[in-house]
């Protein structure tokens, strides 16, 4: 069926194509936009499965820890709750240090080649988590995990950016991200079947995780060598026509896109003085306190509610499916109406809610249920705030920072998390369940702020135009030509702002 489909949209893409004219004037006709579109179906099937599995894998990788907790390997390695706490800790350092230098790179190296290596060799250390006898083996491979994964999210952020216009990042983004969801729910899973391995080949099943998940992760990264186009002109499916095609598409939405910028450190300084941008930060670490707290600790938290370890690792699935199927809905709105600050406002109100009620809950099933406000709450606001940010981040290496300094902020978060659930608070770890409730609210709060800030800010630049393009008339063009695009990037008062 599938391929059937694909047979027909290039045979109709084709035929579109010998009618697509080039029009004098930057509006597409209407055969160029329906080779837009073709060219955009073609694009989703050859980049989102890829990119949707890159993320899977990172996140199932990263957190299948909390998975082999569960399953015995705290106990098997003699670790008191402060040693599996650090060992959580030390993967973020070497993860934030990772994420700028890495997004700066990604143009220069090109993600077809630094997206499958790193891809190869964290699975070859996830393998290695199967092979550890001590605490020193277990912190020296979640330093080197750290540093490897820290790269992907944001370069596949920054990756997808270049394929798609502002307008259709969000539900992209959220394709791929909703991998974090499905590997919560999928890892509890897995898991709890591997877990049944226990003694094959002399191994323990927490033992089996790791060297399961870490092999199909190498063996992914090899195949995806041949699965990741550079840029849309390494889509070999796309025609020269639906290339050309989505060439002007991207024009039309950044201008500056294609530009031939050169790096500047001005730039990362641009992004740290952003306003608009540090408000993002802001709920980007708050968030990811929240966020990594689920990840790793949800199956932990539910086996303190006097529930098994099987019954655990299954009921932790509900919570992320939810979250599965809400950030996918969410994200299709908020492209549809081209609106990220609304629905960022509206998950964040629910996570609110969520905390609220786990913290009054007056039985073990009424917190139990609250997961499935918070999980979904923070699983589906975080791409909606990814994409806002790159949408107001211009030109590409002031969008390569933002992107990354925001996630340093969300796995800055992280750290935060693994020190909040100490087993002797639980199970309704009463302090870091307000912690949680006083951040979700401020999330709320910085969706709403920047909302405004941006309104304001699109408004006063609008009103100092001539002084802003003053600089860069000599170019005898009305918007100060490509100097002024580089230069003031999404300051440019023909620049709009994506609320």
């Amino acid at each position: 069926m599938a391929d059937q489909k694909l047979s027909t949209a290039m045979v109709d893409s084709s035929s579109i194509e010998s009618d697509a004219k080039v029009d004098a004037s930057n509006e597409p006709t209407p055969a160029q936009l329906a080779l837009e579109i073709s060219a955009r179906r073609k694009i989703d099937l050859v980049l989102i499965p890829t990119v949707t599995m890159f993320y899977l894998l990172s996140f199932l990788d990263r957190t299948n820890i909390g998975n082999a907790r569960v399953a015995g390997m705290q106990r098997d390695l003699k670790l008191i709750d402060h040693e599996y706490q650090v060992a959580i800790t030390v993967l973020y350092v070497p993860y934030i240090l990772t994420e700028l230098p890495a997004n700066l790179l990604l143009k220069k190296i090109g993600p077809h080649i630094l997206l499958p290596t790193i891809l190869v060799l964290w699975g070859v250390v996830v393998i290695a988590h199967g092979f550890v006898t001590n605490y020193a083996g277990l912190i020296a491979l979640r330093v080197v995990l750290g540093a490897l994964e820290g790269p992907m999210f944001p370069g596949i952020v920054l990756y997808l950016s270049g394929f798609y216009t502002r307008k259709d990042l969000s539900l992209r983004i959220a394709y791929f991200f909703s991998a974090a969801s499905l590997s919560g729910a999928f890892s509890g899973l897995l898991a709890a079947a591997i877990s049944g391995m226990e003694g094959v080949g002399g191994k323990k099943g927490w033992e089996w995780i790791f060297i399961l998940e870490g092999l199909f992760t190498t063996l992914f990264g090899l195949v995806s060598f041949w699965l990741v186009p550079q840029t849309t002109e390494g889509v070999r499916m796309l025609s020269r026509g639906e290339k050309d095609a989505t060439t002007r598409r991207l024009e039309r939405d950044r201008p500056f896109l294609l530009m031939d910028e050169k790096f500047r450190p001005a730039e990362i300084w641009n992004a740290l003085t952003s306003v608009h941008v540090f408000l993002i930060f802001v709920l980007f670490f708050l968030g990811g306190s929240i966020f990594f707290a689920f990840a790793l600790f949800l199956p932990s938290i539910i086996r303190q509610m006097q529930f098994s370890p099987l019954e655990s690792q299954l009921l932790s699935v509900g919570p992320f499916a939810a979250a599965f199927f809400v950030s996918l809905f969410v994200a299709w709105f908020s492209d549809k109406y081209n609106s990220r600050g609304v629905p960022t406002m509206v998950l964040c109100s629910m996570l609110t809610v969520g905390w609220g009620m786990f913290y009054a809950a007056p039985n073990t099933w009424v917190a139990y249920g609250s997961f499935f406000l918070m999980v979904p709450g923070v699983y589906a606001s975080s791409p909606i705030a990814s994409a806002w940010l790159a949408n107001n981040s211009e030109p590409y290496f002031r969008r390569a920072s933002s992107i990354a300094l925001a996630f340093m902020a969300t796995n800055a978060g992280g750290i935060l998390s693994t020190w909040r659930f100490p087993t002797s608070e639980g199970p309704r770890f009463q302090k870091t369940t307000i912690m949680n409730t006083i951040f979700s609210f401020i999330m709320v709060m910085c969706a709403v702020s920047n909302i405004f800030l941006l309104k304001w800010l699109q408004k006063r630049k609008e009103q100092n135009r001539d002084k802003l393009l003053e600089p860069f008339l000599a170019d005898k063009e009305h918007d100060g030509g490509k100097k002024a695009w580089l230069v003031l990037g999404d300051r440019h008062p023909d620049f709009k702002y994506t609320l």
